[in-house]
């Protein structure tokens, strides 16, 4: 079952798309929630930039998982989708990866903080949650925001997930991060081995980039896996492929 919440967040009115196991209205029991961005690619393709979703509502419904998600909207203005899903501005691993420098960059703590103090409140007082059984996973800047949300509120979320994380925008600074958090919960990440395609040197610094940050969560002592694709790109359809992985990894 899929329901529509508006929100208001950086001036702006924002869908999350809420995802009920089959049985939430004929039950009593609680569930845990998921947290996701990209919303317009989480179910459905009707809406799905690119029109390809991740149909994680089929998955979902399959599986007869208990398991709420709240799927936020992603900002389509520009670059803000950059601005918002990433905590600090561009890097110099971010402009050796890109071969330019930019501005972008530095609402993403602003926005976690939005999903702990504003959106989390909302949904544990309207559905009946776990209120401490909290999971976020994101896709490529969502990934890089996921695991930022982990390190900076490991009290709060005890799964992360980063599909083909975007880590190079901010490399130096998510680094420093992982490598200073060691009570964070669970994480994946996953990574493919082509996810610029034909150009090698940038997917190889890509992968570069997620091995960095694994090696840094490792190391401060966090239960984490990072899975190498092998041949794997960057877009929905091969993100559709991985997606039941990832809600093993959650319902486990």
């Amino acid at each position: 079952m899929l329901e529509v919440l508006t929100v208001s967040i950086f001036n702006q009115e924002r869908k999350v798309r809420i995802y009920l196991p089959e049985d939430y209205y004929s039950s009593h029991k609680r569930y845990p929630v998921l947290y996701m961005h990209d919303g317009q690619n989480v179910f459905g393709a009707e809406e799905a930039i690119g029109g390809v979703s991740l149909d994680l509502h089929k998955h979902l419904d399959q599986s007869k998982s208990d398991l709420i998600v709240a799927a936020i909207d992603q900002n389509t203005e520009g670059e803000e989708r950059i601005n918002e899903y990433c905590p600090w501005k561009q890097g110099d691993f971010s402009e050796l990866l890109l071969g330019y420098k930019s501005g972008s960059g530095g609402k993403g703590s602003e926005y976690a903080d939005f999903i702990v103090y504003e959106l989390k409140p909302l949904i544990d007082g309207k559905y009946r949650t776990m209120t401490d059984e909290n999971y976020m996973a994101g896709i490529s800047l969502g990934g890089l925001l996921s695991v930022y949300a982990g390190c900076k509120y490991p009290d709060v979320f005890k799964k992360i997930a980063g599909m083909s994380s975007a880590f190079y925008r901010n490399q130096e600074e998510i680094e420093k991060l992982a490598g200073s958090t060691p009570s964070v919960g669970e994480i994946y990440l996953d990574c493919g081995t082509a996810e610029a395609v034909e150009n090698n040197k940038i997917s190889e610094l890509f992968l570069e980039s997620n091995k960095a940050v694994y090696e840094r969560l490792k190391g401060s002592g966090c239960e984490v896996e990072l899975r190498i694709i092998e041949g794997a790109g960057h877009n929905y359809m091969v993100f559709k492929e991985r997606i039941p992985g990832v809600l093993e990894f959650f319902l486990d």
